[in-house]
């Protein structure tokens, strides 16, 4: 495994101490990831994207879903079962899990919804009307000094 020195990083630049964090733990986590249960992160439009997580077994009120620190933390704690039942096979794993997504900045959880197995968790990223590119006008005077305000520019 690689180190990589962010020192360079710090010393030219202000604010960016998020994306630093973020590699570091990106590469230091360990390569062996727990890969249950099994998920997709797909893209569903310009600034939307759906995260469905395979939750057979698990009731919604079984699972948990919470965004703390620019992260999204999905977790899964099994109620006891009536312990009334023999199985010959158990193929359904329902053991608990904890799954962390980082989330970049600007997005947010739209909403999460249970149906056929799936946990579906929609993402939206929301740029503010603060950091959207805007249109600054070029005032023309003859000799007096006028200020003129930006607009935000209308993206179509």
């Amino acid at each position: 495994m690689r180190n990589l020195d962010f020192a360079p990083l710090y010393r030219a630049t202000v604010g960016f101490d998020r994306i630093a964090d973020l590699m570091d733990r990106v590469l230091t986590t360990d390569v062996a990831q727990p890969t249950y249960p099994p998920y997709n992160i797909e893209k569903t439009a310009e600034d939307a994207y759906r995260i469905s997580i395979a939750v057979a077994g698990f009731t919604p009120d079984d699972l948990s879903v919470e965004v703390k620190d620019g992260s999204l933390f999905v977790t899964a704690r099994k109620a006891a079962e009536e312990t009334g039942r023999t199985y010959l096979h158990r193929g359904i794993a329902t053991r608990a899990f904890e799954r962390r997504f980082a989330l970049a900045d600007h997005v947010r959880v739209a909403g999460a919804v249970h149906e056929h197995g799936m946990l579906h968790i929609d993402l939206v990223r929301e740029v503010p009307e603060a950091m959207k590119p805007r249109r600054i006008e070029i005032a023309r005077t003859h000799g007096a000094t006028n200020v003129i305000e930006a607009k935000p520019e209308q993206v179509n």
